[in-house]
């Protein structure tokens, strides 16, 4: 057994070895607080199971499933955050982990339960995140059902209260392009105003994503 531990900070990720070697005392650990030694480690171990916090220092955790799946489809992927929000469970599954923990609430035997849950094939998630996923799928207009996913990142820019001009020069689009996305996105989601369309890429958590600079 391998496991590999994604996680800034320092608290967390001697509290997650420490569980880990209880639940598994033969398996082989390693740990790393950015994204890039995390990737390094898992490159180089190959692990069975990766616990990985979605916010790093040097980037999105998220981001790193792709390549985490290109190096083996069979390394089994534990989201760790302490949000909830409804955008970052809709990226978190998008990526195709196989559990979501909710720092906030779970306790260590939960996270037993989690790891030997993913590890068995099972999907994990904890209580506040099926509460989430429920609420999504009961509201007709959730933003996952009506908005495409170049709309979703554009509504991450937006949330930061961008110019258009901006949003355009940072992903390489025209200024009309982002004012029409603007422009969809506000009937869409039947907002009146840009403080609005703040407001609600705020609550919805679209602005806790790191964005490419």
């Amino acid at each position: 057994m391998k496991l590999v531990i994604i996680e800034d900070q320092t608290l967390i990720r001697e509290l997650l070895v420490m569980t880990c070697r209880q639940t598994y005392p033969d398996a082989t650990i390693h740990a790393a607080d950015t994204v890039g030694e995390g990737l390094a480690l898992c490159r180089l171990h190959l692990p069975d199971l990766v616990l990985l916090d979605v916010v790093l220092p040097d980037g999105d955790g998220l981001e790193l499933a792709p390549a985490l799946r290109t190096l083996s489809p069979e390394i089994k992927l534990l989201a760790l955050s302490s949000h909830t929000d409804e955008y970052t469970l809709h990226r978190a599954f998008a990526a195709g982990v196989n559990g979501f923990v909710d720092k906030n609430l779970q306790t260590l035997d939960l996270l037993h339960e989690a790891m030997r849950n993913v590890l068995a094939g099972e999907f994990y998630a904890s209580a506040s995140v099926h509460q989430a996923r429920a609420r999504m799928r009961a509201d007709a207009k959730s933003f996952d059902k009506i908005l495409s996913e170049r709309e979703m990142e554009l509504l991450g820019h937006l949330g930061y209260g961008k110019t258009n001009e901006e949003i355009a020069t940072q992903l390489g689009l025209s200024p009309r392009t982002v004012r029409n996305h603007r422009h969809n996105i506000m009937a869409k989601l039947d907002l009146k105003s840009t403080p609005q369309l703040i407001r609600y890429a705020i609550e919805k958590g679209f602005t806790r994503r790191q964005l490419a600079s």
